[in-house]
């Protein structure tokens, strides 16, 4: 097939809904952003009861011309790709899915009974604004940064509840349950409580002791907080990609993803996909 044949009207789709290189592409991009911002708009609104009850109306057919959007964009997804499986059990297609799905599920529940739930199930509408993370581009890095930073995470989280059952035990021990500290997990939700610096006040200190150890596990608190926020610090860094510059030379990545698997962030002379080996561009370099 030559250069010059005509690209196949799924390719083209492929093209506009999943990059964003194409004029077409960032338009339908645009478009989606603002779609997706103006139904949280429209969510939001509907929660205000003075608002609901003036412009009900209003904002029902405003969503609906939101819904039947996103059931377009949802299934032209589906269609455009080689393992419509891959993409409909994948993280987005699941949000995808939640995010479309709730007015529809109103036919389903007729009479006055089911009408609290109907509306309840409406929320879901809220999960659009994860799409958002979609077309976000650094979105990747972080989402790589919070995985590769899974393992330390979990080691400080663990090391901090050792601490606050110690602590909480501690309390438990100076206080007692005359001043409030009733039992050790009482103690030990007010030691969490106290090491996040939220400090409900609902439980507080009343000895000499009970206050200095309050005073050091909330001077702790402050350097927990800044603990976390390192790690994915230092795994973000470590995360930007080492093929984007090669010396002097620097290595374009376009938005190109692959219909087999979804596979992104391919160089502009890729031809076949780096994940799992398909060709990018069969309208243009026929496989062999």
């Amino acid at each position: 097939m030559k250069p010059t044949d005509k690209k196949s009207w799924r390719f083209k789709l492929h093209e506009i809904i999943y990059e964003a290189d194409t004029p077409m592409g960032k338009l339908f991009d645009v478009v989606l952003l603002i779609l997706i911002l103006l139904s949280i708009v429209l969510v939001m609104l509907e929660s205000v009861s003075e608002i609901d009850a003036k412009y009900h109306e209003i904002l029902y057919l405003g969503e609906w011309i939101i819904t039947i959007f996103f059931s377009i964009e949802y299934i032209a997804r589906i269609i455009t790709v080689k393992k419509p499986k891959a993409y409909i059990f994948s993280f987005y297609g699941i949000i995808d899915f939640l995010s479309t799905i709730p007015l529809y599920l109103s036919f389903l529940f007729a009479g006055s009974s089911f009408l609290l739930s109907v509306r309840a199930l409406r929320l879901l509408r809220v999960f659009r604004i994860l799409k958002i993370t979609r077309y976000i581009g650094e979105a990747a890095k972080l989402r790589k940064a919070l995985a590769n930073s899974k393992a330390k995470i979990l080691v400080f989280l663990f090391a901090v509840l050792v601490i606050a059952v110690i602590a909480g035990t501690l309390m438990y021990i100076i206080e007692g349950p005359e001043h409030g500290f009733k039992s050790i997990p009482i103690s030990v939700y007010w030691c969490i409580v106290t090491l996040t610096t939220v400090g409900f006040g609902d439980i507080a200190p009343s000895t000499p002791l009970g206050q200095l150890l309050a005073t050091v596990i909330m001077i702790l608190g402050y350097g927990i907080i800044a603990v976390p926020t390192g790690i994915v610090s230092a795994e973000y860094t470590k995360s930007m990609d080492k093929n984007d510059v090669l010396g002097k030379d620097y290595v374009h990545v376009n938005t190109q993803v692959c219909t087999n698997c979804g596979a992104q962030r391919h160089r502009d002379d890729a031809k076949f996909c780096h994940k799992c080996g398909e060709n990018l561009h069969p309208e243009i370099n026929p496989e062999v």
